[in-house]
């Protein structure tokens, strides 16, 4: 079970919910004395709903937005994971399908943490979900985390409501 947590691949897009699982993953490699591999993947072809436009359908980022993109990635990570008795981190930027480029980058590591949206009914049928489908691809375990719902107006996260339940 130690050896679970050794290697850790953690796809990040930047979100709020992928932040949590860099931190859920990095309470578990620290745990573990494991390591992780922290990846963006840009798409470079048009994922949306309709039709494409001629423009995304040819898209290819320049060379430097890369590179933008993975020192914006290793400032986030140094920020969020960054101290003494934090795990090993390696960033990692590429383009590419993001289930493809996150099940070739599955097969150096030892488990995968990532964030879900938990999209239902029509969003989900009609968009997918790139962590369901890396769970059912994946050459390694995985562990799905959702983060906490935020209140509106504080920031903080919300409480479970309490429901009474009456038996008849």
């Amino acid at each position: 079970m130690a050896d679970l947590f050794r290697e850790i691949l953690v796809p990040h897009d930047f979100s709020e919910p992928a932040n949590y699982a860099l931190g859920v993953a990095a309470d578990l490699a620290a745990r573990h004395g494991g390591g992780l591999l922290v990846l963006h993947v840009l798409a470079p072809f048009y994922t949306g709903v309709g039709f494409p436009s001629r423009e995304e359908i040819a898209w290819v980022p320049p060379p430097e937005l890369l590179a933008s993109l993975r020192k914006r990635l290793e400032e986030l990570v140094a920020k969020r994971v960054g101290g003494r008795g934090g795990p090993r981190v390696r960033c990692r930027v590429v383009m590419g399908d993001p289930l493809q480029c996150i099940v070739d980058a599955a097969r150096g590591v030892d488990a995968i943490v990532m964030a879900t949206t938990g999209r239902t009914g029509l969003a989900h049928l009609l968009v997918g979900s790139v962590a369901e489908k890396v769970v059912r691809h994946a050459p390694v375990p995985v562990l799905t985390v959702r983060a906490p719902a935020r209140r509106a107006k504080t920031g903080r996260p919300a409480r479970a409501k309490r429901r009474a339940v009456r038996v008849r």
